[in-house]
Formats: structure tokens, sequence, C-alpha cells
């Protein structure tokens, strides 16, 4: 059966989300590891879009997650969360105190922004490629020498999983500096 026949009769032809019956898709919910019903949902075009263009989101719209939240699917479950954290309305909090996520549901919610962001010490976030300068004199251990505030860090590299530092060449020496010491250039 294709993903498309098995989510229609999982969801009885109806957006899990919104419980339209127009306009419905597959949406595959990131990260997607490969096309499986287990990480998909059927959506409507009205939902899709505002998933995908968080911009357009409508607060009324989203009233229907105080039912779809209680789904027995972990890839309703999922988007309920994310987009109950993406809107900015009154009545989203209680509703994510109301809901209940095991373990592994809850790390795959939380995934949705599994690019991590590297922020410098304004705010500004870092990109592997950047340039930054250094505002606090900083002993490099193991290294024997100071890095001195106002030294440019060019073509910084990004360190795997760990958003709190960044990596870069000073003095000709490869090292470990945290955000929180650097501004961009």
């Amino acid at each position: 059966m294709s993903i498309d026949k098995a989510l229609l009769a999982r969801s009885g032809n109806k957006c899990e989300l919104c419980g339209s019956e127009d306009g419905l898709g597959v949406y595959k919910v990131p990260p997607v590891e490969g096309e499986d019903v287990a990480n998909s949902i059927m959506c409507c075009e009205i939902c899709r879009s505002q998933i995908e263009q968080p911009e357009t989101m409508d607060a009324n719209h989203w009233r229907c997650l105080n039912d779809s939240m209680w789904s027995t699917e972990p890839a309703v479950q999922v988007m309920a969360y994310r987009l109950l954290n993406r809107l900015e309305a009154d009545w989203t909090q209680d509703l994510l105190d109301m809901l209940y996520l095991d373990d592994e549901t809850l790390k795959w919610a939380k995934a949705e922004d599994e690019e991590l962001k590297y922020i410098d010490s304004n705010g500004v976030e870092l990109k592997a490629g950047d340039s930054v300068v250094l505002i606090k004199d900083l002993n490099v251990k193991g290294g024997g020498f100071t890095a001195k505030r106002g030294t440019a860090v060019r073509n910084i590299g990004l360190a795997a999983d760990d958003p709190e530092h960044i990596v870069g060449k000073v003095n000709g020496q490869t090292i470990f500096i945290l955000t929180k010491y650097v501004k961009k250039n």
C-alpha cells in the first residue's frame, strides 16, 4: 500500500491536524529518515502552507490543535508540539502544559531546529566561513600564548554539536573559542 493510501486510511480521509477534507497531501515531518507512514501525516493545503511559511500562520486556524494534539500517532503529536511552540497566542501555553510526549517523541519534536544556531556575544548568528573578532583576552591552554582582544579570526568553523564553540586559527594554531567571547566582523 502506498504512503498516500495508508495515511488516508489512518486519517479517515481528513487532515490529521485540522480535520479538513480539502486539498489533502502527505507532509513528511522533519527530520525525515526514509519514506515511511510513521514519519508522515496527512495534511490539508492550508495547514501545509502555514507550516512551510510560518510568517503566514493564523492562530485562530490552529485552535484545532486542541483536538489533534491527543492523536495516538507520534508524527501528529510532534507537529502539534512544534506548532504550539511557534504560535504566539495566550492559549498555546495551556495546551503545551497539557500535552504529554514520551521521551523519544519529545526528542523528535525538538529536533525541528536540528541545525544548531551559533550566536556571537551580540546575538548575531555565526556561519562557517565568517570572520569574528575576539572581545576578550583569552589564555590558550596548551598553546602557551594569550589571544589578545581585537584579534581577527577569519574563516571560522563550527564545532560539531556544540553551539557554544567555534573553531579558528590564532597565531597559526587552531583553537576552540567560546562564542560568547567573539563578535561577528
